[in-house]
């Protein structure tokens, strides 16, 4: 019985999928071998050596320790584009929110508690509140995979002119963007461009603070920012300063901290990005799904930190073989096996950066001697016998 423990609570319809006769589902566990987490930080939780993968019911991995996890031959999922759907909605209600003052007009209703006439001081009041219409500007969208394509799609249904920028595009991102979708050759073509500027790049080295003081000044005068990807993206000393200025006029977050709260002309979401009933489901679901296929079958799709190695099932003894990117180790693998006067029936392999697996099927088992010896060699991770 294979052990999974739910770091957050997670949608039924999800769990729902582990069968019971293979999997124990609990919130508690002393030694599981798989873990499923929405927002809970793994980053102080020591893993034991029978953890096998964590799955994050959502696209960031910011609250798992990834690198440690890739030396420790613990694989981690994401679940991309699960909750994009529901991203997308909030981006179009971003989008509103930034080019006219609905905020800032219900909080001054809600000032009018108790007062009479209240139809007409509305009347004479919401001159204040006056915005600006979405058809005819352009927005600029940064990462057009699966959340930012629908983005730029929707605002293309909206009237609005759209430049995509987006230098690591997938092919099946590409073949998904409408025609009306504009490309940037830069970042910074997108920045003097757009009217509005809409974020969906995950948080790295790369992404961290891009848009700056630097970034903001190659803006427009008046640029609406929206942001729901992640908090990094954006240094907020370098926002609230163009925003005093007047050099950026309207800034949305899906991240409130204590330095945005408060601030005029930021709007603060409560991380509502991924909370839909269907956008939980949807994650929690893919997130079991892959799994499953992992645990019995040895099979990796939606790797942050391993590469997408997969066979069909088959009657055949399966390894297993997380190791490092260097040269050479495929040929040991295989080579030992042969040794041993055991048959390879089939191999996938594959790489992502500094890590490799290797997927292999073998007309009988392997003895633990020879699983011992394959172990032995530097660069070598886990060998794990699946079937």
């Amino acid at each position: 019985m294979m052990t999974i423990q739910l770091m957050n609570k997670i949608a039924g319809v999800g769990t729902d999928i582990f069968d019971k006769s293979l999997y124990a589902v609990t919130d508690k566990a002393d030694s599981p071998v798989a873990m499923m987490v929405r927002s809970a930080s793994l980053h102080e939780i020591a893993f034991g050596e029978q953890l096998l993968a964590i799955a994050r019911c959502g696209a960031g991995v910011n609250n798992i320790p990834v690198d440690q996890c890739a030396e420790q031959g613990i694989v981690v999922f994401n679940t991309p584009g699960a909750n994009a759907n529901g991203v997308k909605e909030l981006a179009v209600a971003a989008l509103i929110l930034a080019a006219r003052d609905i905020v800032g007009g219900i909080e001054w209703v809600h000032t009018l508690k108790g007062q009479t006439g209240i139809a007409a001081a509305v009347e004479k009041g919401k001159g204040a509140f006056v915005g600006n219409e979405l058809m005819g500007r352009t927005l600029g969208v940064i990462g057009l995979g699966a959340i930012g394509g629908m983005v730029a799609n929707a605002a293309v249904g909206l009237g609005m002119n759209v430049l995509g920028c987006d230098p690591y595009i997938t092919v099946k991102a590409a073949w998904g963007l409408s025609r009306a979708v504009d490309r940037a050759q830069s970042y910074e073509q997108l920045y003097q461009s757009a009217d509005y500027l809409s974020l969906h790049v995950p948080a790295t080295d790369d992404t961290r603070h891009m848009i700056n003081k630097a970034a903001i000044a190659q803006m427009k005068d008046g640029v609406r920012i929206i942001n729901l990807s992640r908090a990094d993206l954006v240094n907020l000393a370098d926002m609230k300063e163009a925003l005093a200025v007047g050099k950026v006029a309207a800034y949305i977050t899906d991240f409130p901290t204590d330095e945005s709260v408060g601030v005029k002309g930021i709007v603060n979401i409560p991380h509502l990005g991924a909370s839909t009933a269907e956008s939980e489901d949807n994650c929690a679901v893919m997130a079991a799904m892959q799994l499953d296929d992992y645990l019995r079958y040895g099979n990796i799709k939606n790797s942050v930190n391993f590469p997408n190695v997969e066979l069909p099932p088959s009657k055949f003894p399966r390894l297993g073989v997380m190791h490092k990117n260097i040269p050479n180790m495929l040929s040991h693998i295989t080579s030992m096996i042969s040794a041993a006067n055991i048959n390879i029936e089939h191999l996938a392999n594959g790489s992502k950066g500094e890590y490799a697996y290797t997927l292999i099927d073998i007309d009988r088992p392997i003895t633990d001697e020879l699983k011992g010896q394959i172990e032995n060699r530097a660069g070598m991770i886990k060998i794990r016998v699946i079937l």
